[in-house]
């Protein structure tokens, strides 16, 4: 979600808002990875019913932005920078990075799996490698389809954003769904 997010920004702002973007979501992704690093896991481990919260609201709030995504239709056009604020794009990829249950779910596996093979000493060099990859990727997404702009038609974006929509909506039920298997 995060990089759908970042690609339809980039599509649809200037450079400048796309990179201001691309950062916020760089910040609220390295705050969960440090998270999830230093111990969500362990904290949903011990309260079953958190884990049954983030998987339930989690998965609520998955379907209604693949809902979302599905009935939009794409704007490409660059002049949303003057009527967009800036706290809204903030308070948006809080939402796609902090308020995603695959996100928290899968850092906190993935990161506490890592963090529990890492030598003594070893974890400063992994959360700066976490934070140098996530700024990397989300800065050259926000780039080249900022650069690729004028390439891209708003049909086909339309396109991707269903697509992605479906996959979303998918995901968001099958938490639900594991929820409910509980």
């Amino acid at each position: 979600m995060q990089n759908l997010f970042v690609i339809n920004s980039a599509l649809s702002h200037r450079l400048g808002r796309a990179m201001a973007t691309a950062l916020v979501v760089v910040f609220w992704d390295v705050s969960l990875a440090l998270a999830c690093f230093f111990g969500a896991g362990a904290l949903m481990d011990a309260l079953p019913w958190l884990r049954s919260i983030v998987l339930g609201l989690g998965g609520l709030l998955v379907v209604c932005i693949g809902v979302g995504l599905i009935r939009s239709e794409a704007d490409i056009s660059c002049d949303k920078d003057m009527n967009h604020p800036f706290a809204k794009i903030i308070l948006a990829s809080f939402v796609v990075t902090w308020l995603n249950p695959q996100a928290i779910v899968d850092g906190t596996i993935m990161l506490g799996a890592f963090r529990a093979a890492l030598p003594p000493g070893g974890d400063p060099c992994f959360i700066a490698g976490f934070a140098t990859a996530s700024f990397v990727w989300f800065n050259t997404l926000a780039l080249v389809f900022n650069r690729l702009g004028s390439k891209i038609n708003v049909r086909a974006l339309t396109w991707v954003n269903r697509v992605c929509g479906v996959m979303i909506t998918l995901y968001g039920l099958k938490l639900l769904s594991t929820l409910v298997l509980l």
